[in-house]
């Protein structure tokens, strides 16, 4: 089958388009035909051997962790799909070999749920990670409810569109921070748009006086120091980009694969209250570009991977 490697860490100018064996089948695991990927922050920074004290690599690796596709054969204990079946899945194991950027993954059943009926397999690959990032933040550590009002650094990107609709479903009011030419954006999610930068103390206060009862942090760094002053008595801090929040008195995230949370996003991306914008897609054979792309960090929305 085609699909992406690297023999070694480094950068995407690293990256190899070739032939690699087929993946093994296990018991537990089904056979993906994939259909799309999608490319997360995560991929080249574990390129990068950022991620290595974490999870190990075993080279080559085929990168990727999101995807979706149809089932082409189910493992000996699989009663849960059969072929033909479509699914989306965030295909992360505790070691970096076997990834979604391929034409094909043998993905374990507990990292897959269906497809939304009504995404498009480009949108639907940009779902699993960083709405599984978003919706366990909010739902299992954070506690977001009818009534909160949620400040959301970075609003704009992959995760934050994402966390911005899932809380307005949920009847939560939402302030984003944003460049200023993504606040109609923000907008048309439900969000309250901010600028982010020197100043932003204000401008959060202004829209909520009495502090933010939940913060949820995709930047790290000044941001995150800023978040607790900026807190209700009793207001909840998660971050997914700076271990440092435990100091502040919050949580880091790190997201993980689960069928129930999977299968939430898919029923709500059924219903209506969540799309996913896909902001670029690239072929297979032009990962390199796509993973270069997501490190200039200005993307709003998806990059995808188109695989046939």
């Amino acid at each position: 089958m085609k699909a992406i490697t690297y023999r070694h860490y480094g950068t995407p100018d690293d990256l190899e388009f070739g032939d690699v064996p087929e993946p093994r089948l296990g018991p537990d695991s089904v056979l993906v035909r994939v259909r799309a990927a999608a490319v997360n922050p995560v991929d080249w920074k574990v390129q990068a051997g950022h991620l290595d004290t974490a999870l190990a690599a075993v080279f080559p690796v085929v990168p990727g962790w999101d995807v979706a596709g149809v089932v082409e054969r189910a493992g000996a204990g699989v009663t849960e799909y059969a072929p033909g079946d479509e699914i989306i899945g965030y295909v992360r194991e505790d070691f970096v070999s076997r990834g979604t950027f391929a034409e094909y993954v043998a993905a374990p059943v507990r990292t897959l749920a269906r497809k939304p009926a009504n995404l498009s397999f480009e949108e639907a690959a940009g779902l699993p990670l960083a709405g599984l990032t978003a919706y366990q933040a909010l739902v299992r550590h954070l506690g977001a409810g009818e009534g909160d009002t949620l400040l959301v650094h970075a609003a704009a990107g992959g995760v934050g569109s994402l966390a911005v609709q899932i809380a307005r479903a949920f009847g939560v009011r939402v302030i984003g921070t944003a460049s200023e030419r993504n606040h109609d954006y923000l907008r048309s999610l439900g969000a309250l748009p901010v600028t982010y930068g020197e100043g932003l103390a204000d401008r959060v206060r202004a829209l909520a006086p009495e502090g933010v009862d939940a913060v949820l942090d995709l930047v790290g760094g000044d941001a995150l120091k800023l978040s607790p002053q900026l807190l209700a008595p009793g207001g909840r801090l998660v971050s997914v980009a700076d271990a440092a929040v435990t100091g502040l008195g919050g949580t880091y995230l790190f997201v993980r694969p689960d069928t129930a949370d999977l299968t939430a996003l898919t029923e709500l991306a059924e219903r209506g209250a969540l799309t996913v914008e896909v902001a670029a897609v690239f072929p297979l054979e032009k990962a390199a570009e796509a993973l270069r792309l997501s490190g200039e960090g200005h993307t709003r929305g998806k990059i995808a991977i188109s695989v046939g």
